[in-house]
């Protein structure tokens, strides 16, 4: 996958992780100029068959995006959107039409947390997702494939009640089948006195969404493989079908090259994904 982003952000994160980018202006930042075509014709040229719009939100670059993923589209390249979902009900359907996938940061699950850390509003990132998920589809009229992430900061957002609520809400207003990420938080800008999660609050909120019926939950910047790896969700299965280890993949039994097609090679569960 090739990733880039540009300057600036519309959210206000007081943990941003990547501030040097997204609180930047644009003058401080802009050093090499790239076309959308320019950006397509790398990816091309080297194999990849991915480009993700990241490290600050594609919405405060929604044309440039878009235009990219269009001339990615036209080399057979996919595009990717990494988001916050802070983006008005005008906005999102040219946006989301343009992506074929897209990994939404639900960053917690009051009104008072997004207000107060972040500097938005919960109830307009919730439209978003549920439309990106629910409701927008690529040129070929298919789904658009949304993963969301939940950076976990401890005593801000990671107390049971948000945590089942969160999975609650997804669980019916989307359903068990999109695949959620529980990152662990370091401490970054405006959040230095904050202690790094402990893996244990990783391991308790992922045990609390699966209660949940959640089919595809996961742990994130920590190793564990356990919480890596995708599970055949069939409760009399089970399966290992995708074991990682942090960004590694140590084995891929589902995917087209290794035979499994998109189905459990076990137990013939469809999987929910794009393989």
């Amino acid at each position: 996958m090739l990733s880039f982003g540009t300057a600036g952000c519309n959210s206000g994160c007081r943990f941003c992780q990547n501030f040097g980018i997204a609180k930047a202006r644009s003058i401080d930042k802009l050093s090499v100029g790239a076309s959308p075509e320019k950006i397509a014709q790398i990816a091309a040229s080297r194999g990849i068959d991915s480009v993700a719009f990241t490290y600050n939100d594609p919405i405060v670059f929604a044309e440039y995006a878009i235009d990219t993923a269009q001339a990615c589209r036209a080399l057979g390249i996919h595009p990717i959107a990494v988001t916050a979902g802070y983006m008005s009900a005008e906005a999102r359907p040219d946006f989301y039409a343009a992506m074929d996938a897209a990994n939404i940061d639900l960053k917690g699950f009051t009104e008072d947390f997004y207000w107060k850390v972040t500097g938005t509003h919960l109830a307009d990132v919730l439209a978003t997702i549920d439309y990106a998920v629910n409701e927008a589809r690529t040129p070929e009229g298919e789904h658009v494939w949304v993963e969301l992430t939940t950076l976990l900061i401890p005593g801000l957002n990671d107390d049971d009640a948000q945590l089942h609520a969160e999975c609650t809400w997804i669980g019916e207003h989307l359903g068990p089948d999109v695949p959620l990420h529980f990152s662990a938080f370091h401490p970054s800008y405006r959040i230095m006195d904050v202690p790094p999660t402990p893996h244990e609050t990783l391991t308790r909120a992922r045990a609390i969404a699966l209660a949940e019926g959640l089919h595809y939950v996961y742990v994130g910047n920590v190793h564990d493989r356990e919480g890596d790896t995708t599970y055949c969700p069939n409760p009399q299965c089970h399966a290992k079908l995708i074991e990682r280890d942090w960004y590694r993949i140590i084995a891929d039994r589902l995917s087209a090259s290794s035979g499994g097609n998109g189905h459990c090679p076990q137990c013939g569960t469809a999987i929910a994904g794009r393989w």
